[in-house]
């Protein structure tokens, strides 16, 4: 299945907004929030700080009555150039671009899987400013397979996890972790739709650099195909 293909597939998946989290939650409490390198409001604080974000993303909620955050795809972002791990020395290898929807939430936050899925593969990655405890889930609708990726999460959504796990759309898979465990963020999900998993297990990219965008665009649609969380 080509790109076009598969984001004309994941369109037709529901009309209705799918969720991850609390399906209690209505569109109108989510509001998107711009974190790209153009947003002058990100250099009124220490942008290395996860405590600091996390002030950041409180206040931005409170100011606007709202219960999550959101946003985030194909976004080019400052915040990955405090960790080496995402700049090597080469300039044109920088992964600054977020191949992901990020939903800004309170730690301990319950996630659900949208849908019917397996347990692929799971893992605690570790590297500063990574993704913390993963979980990729594999799905099948009507004999085409996907994967969704749930990074941030907390270390009791992977210890007693296994492979082959079974869920139904809407169960409870994990809850959102804290600074100390996922990849010292402000508690997020990292929500990413990824078409072809190839080799990698318990991780995949989540952020990309400039020279390899158009590759990681068409194997990593939008998440908001399935969310539907614009309004």
């Amino acid at each position: 299945m080509n790109a076009e293909d598969f984001l004309l597939f994941l369109k037709s998946i529901d009309t209705k907004p799918l969720r991850v989290l609390d399906a209690a939650i209505p569109n109108s409490a989510y509001i998107p929030i711009d974190l790209s390198e153009s947003n002058s409001d990100l250099n009124t604080f220490n942008f290395s700080s996860s405590q600091a974000w996390q002030e950041f993303l409180q206040n931005y909620l409170k100011k606007h009555n709202k219960k999550v955050a959101f946003g985030g795809y194909a976004e080019t972002r400052n915040i990955y150039k405090r960790s080496t791990y995402f700049n090597p020395e080469s300039k044109e290898e920088e992964r600054n671009i977020h191949l992901g929807v990020d939903l800004w939430m309170d730690a301990g936050a319950k996630i659900y899987t949208p849908l019917d899925a397996t347990v692929h593969s799971f893992k605690n990655n570790t590297n500063f400013g990574d993704y913390g405890p993963t979980i990729i889930l594999k799905h099948s609708i009507d004999d085409k397979e996907f994967f969704t990726l749930y990074g941030h999460l907390s270390l009791k959504s992977i210890n007693d996890l296994q492979e082959g796990k079974t869920f139904k759309a809407g169960d409870c898979i994990a809850t959102l972790g804290d600074a100390s465990v996922n990849g010292d963020y402000a508690p997020h999900l990292h929500f990413q739709i990824i078409r072809d998993l190839g080799t990698y297990f318990g991780d995949y990219p989540g952020v990309c650099s400039k020279k390899n965008l158009d590759k990681f665009i068409k194997d990593c649609p939008d998440p908001n195909t399935l969310l539907k969380l614009n309004y």
